[in-house]
């Protein structure tokens, strides 16, 4: 075998060729590796959204997760990396939404049948796109059990668990008032708004002898009662009285109720209660019997109950409802600087109307179903608490029991055509499955419905490594659900990175343009050279900073990786690879000193500290070995005694060997290329199967 490297190292030439090598070698499947390995190692991947080409965000897990599957494979594991594609409902629906923008059309103007087919379409296109950059990124997942979230059997086990909280009395389908986006015309779960805080007016209107104060009075055609406390001395006298009022439609009746909810402190202590419209008006309204009168239709315009107003936007009702009320006199006064908070679609921006729809599907957190002992909630709180499943950083612990805490019903119907249809008879208009439902069965569906006996061998998993900003989202229902339909948790550490910035600790987006294309980068400086500068910096649970001079920093550094390796390499002339020549006292120091180095280095990579591994493994590999001992070794490697030459060649050979093998779950080709090229016969076929150094 050829052992002499080119000049120069040029990563296109070799990263490609090598990932082919790896694939065809058929050891990213876990049973495929040779040697008896008792233990398996499983990582589910978080299936990227298949609306779009892989992003940074996409390269920092792909990194981390591969770092771990190559670790723990050389460490003798039977590893288990199951990739996979989400076909991501809402999300992909949206980006759909603004490609056919760009085209002129809309998807109100398609059938619903053929506007399924077309997202369909777009999504296997992007899932071929993103398979070939998850193979340029180094990722050594097992291709043969790739699943997607539409999959048939995939399907099958969304029915099966739909069907199950059925049963168990944990699923309730009703007239709820939900997050409604009128932009993109579906519900949406609380996790899937942000919120903003707004400077609105805060208009005191007249409602007969009464005044209150609201910052929506649009909605007042949609008013069924009034509430005060019934604690405010003020009131005592109207609760449970009607009073007459005059409005924008005529003179009407109103009844005053008490209800503990209203706080006495705002406005004038008089609310007016709206329950189509507002969700603590709905939960007041469903405790007193109110009417439920909707007068904002679902694209977000006044209907037919408003009189004059109908066909108006919010916006336009709100002017044009003050400015009479005002020529009524029915205004008291105005405060223009009230302060309050807004909820938001998280997508597209556009203010959530809350709105009642009837046949909404919600799940039951913290009802025990008739199977089980313990809530969804409370056996996730358990779980966590007996330390069955641990958080990496562990300061996401409290977070997540105070969100345990809070935890809401979780409406998972969704109006969209995007989706997991969900299962009902009465389901009349279409409803899908809210993606994170089917998302949260993730780690044992795909493990059910890949090859026999593998959910018995891989689950529950060891690692599920995601964003800290979808720990709610998706982590927490992957415990619940898991736990439930399972009696298992579905992995047994979280590990959480952060989201990707730049060098002056901005979010990357496409509007601030400081976005960096993962394949770009890889194209000039090389994938090593990206995923070490992915990792080094980057802790569990902080945000990554990254840009192009780190990124080239690390090809400079695989570049030294390549002329170390090839003067090593240059310098065997005459050497037995199968002699071990007598040690002296200076050379089993150094080597020593290596060994006690493998196990910090082991020790952090068992701690999930993978940023200072790789830091670590680059001082040693530049200033240590590069700098000092290649260096000393350089007179001794042309001694004419053959002795003295032979030992110096072991040693800078071991020690080369040994560096490879520690960066090789972190810089994957360039390791591989050059251990291709080694004198060693007696080697294994390709270094992501040695032995991890001792």
């Amino acid at each position: 075998m050829q052992t002499r490297l080119s000049k120069i190292y040029n990563p296109k030439k070799v990263e490609n060729r090598i990932y082919n090598l790896w694939e065809r070698s058929g050891f990213f499947d876990p049973d495929k590796l040779p040697g008896k390995r008792k233990m398996a190692f499983t990582i589910i991947m978080p299936p990227p959204n298949a609306n779009g080409p892989l992003h940074i965000g996409h390269a920092v897990f792909v990194t981390l997760q591969d770092i771990m599957i190559r670790y723990q494979r050389m460490r003798g594991k039977k590893t288990l990396w199951l990739p996979g594609v989400d076909h991501a409902g809402f999300e992909t629906q949206v980006v759909f939404d603004q490609k056919l923008e760009k085209e002129g059309r809309s998807r109100f103007q398609i059938p619903r049948e053929k506007l399924y087919q077309d997202i369909l379409k777009f999504t296997l296109e992007n899932k071929k796109i993103m398979e070939k950059q998850l193979r340029k990124l180094g990722a050594s997942c097992d291709w043969s059990r790739e699943k997607f979230t539409l999959d048939p059997d995939i399907v099958k086990i969304v029915y099966q668990v739909f069907e199950k909280l059925k049963e168990d009395g944990l699923l309730y389908k009703g007239k709820r008032i939900i997050n409604w986006c009128p932009y993109h015309q579906t519900s949406l779960s609380d996790l899937e708004l942000k919120y903003q805080q707004r400077e609105d007016p805060l208009y005191y209107i007249k409602y007969g002898p009464l005044v209150l104060a609201t910052v929506r009075p649009e909605t007042k055609f949609g008013d069924t009662a009034l509430a005060v406390n019934p604690k405010d001395k003020r009131y005592q006298k109207y609760i449970g009285k009607t009073i007459e009022a005059q409005g924008l439609l005529g003179s009407f009746k109103i009844k005053v109720i008490a209800d503990e909810v209203v706080d006495p402190n705002f406005g004038t202590g008089v609310v007016k209660v709206t329950p189509a419209h507002d969700p603590l008006d709905f939960e007041i309204g469903q405790r007193h019997n109110l009417e439920i009168r909707q007068v904002i239709n679902f694209n977000g315009c006044l209907n037919e109950k408003t009189g004059p107003y109908a066909g108006l936007t919010i916006k336009e009702a709100r002017k044009r409802v003050v400015a009479d009320l005002m020529k009524m006199n029915l205004v008291e006064k105005i405060n223009p600087h009230y302060q309050h908070r807004v909820a938001l679609c998280y997508k597209c921006g556009t203010v959530i109307e809350p709105m009642v729809l009837d046949d909404q599907w919600f799940i039951k957190m913290r009802k025990i179903p008739k199977s089980k002992k313990l809530s969804l909630s409370e056996m996730a709180v358990k779980t966590v608490r007996q330390g069955k499943v641990k958080f990496v950083p562990r300061r996401f612990e409290k977070i997540f029991f105070h969100w345990m805490k809070n935890i809401k019903d979780w409406n998972i119907s969704r109006q969209i055509v995007w989706g997991i249809k969900i299962p009902d008879k009465e389901n009349l208009r279409g409803d899908v499955f809210d993606t994170w439902f089917s998302s949260a069965l993730w780690p044992f569906a795909t493990l059910m419905t890949t090859k026999s006996g593998d959910f018995k061998k891989y689950y529950p998993t060891n690692v599920m490594e995601t964003g800290w900003d979808i720990l709610f989202f998706w982590v927490a229902r992957m415990i619940m659900l898991g736990l439930y339909f399972t009696g298992k948790v579905p992995f047994r550490y979280v590990y959480l990175h952060g989201l990707v910035r730049d060098k002056d600790r901005q979010k990357m987006s496409k509007s601030k343009g400081n976005v960096i294309d993962p394949l770009g980068v890889i194209d000039l400086y090389g994938a090593d050279a990206l995923r070490m500068a992915l990792i080094v910096g980057n802790s569990p649970g902080s945000d990554p900073i990254i840009y192009e001079e780190k990124i080239r920093g690390y090809r400079n550094f695989a570049n030294k990786i390549w002329n170390a390796s090839r003067f090593v390499l240059m310098n065997l002339a005459g050497f037995n690879p199968e002699s071990k020549p007598k040690l002296g006292p200076k050379e089993k120091k150094i080597l020593n000193n290596l060994r006690s180095f493998n196990k910090e280095i082991t020790k952090l990579m068992d701690s999930f500290k993978f940023y200072r591994a790789a830091e670590k493994i680059y001082h040693y590999f530049w200033h240590t070995f590069c700098d000092k001992i290649i260096e000393e070794q350089k007179p001794f490697l042309h001694n004419p005694n053959q002795k003295i030459r032979q030992k110096s060649q072991y040693l800078i050979l071991e020690i080369l060997k040994t560096n490879l093998k520690l960066l090789h779950p972190f810089m994957p080709f360039i390791t591989e290329e050059i251990y291709q090229r080694f004198p060693i016969k007696n080697k294994k076929s390709f270094l992501m199967i040695e032995q991890w150094p001792n």
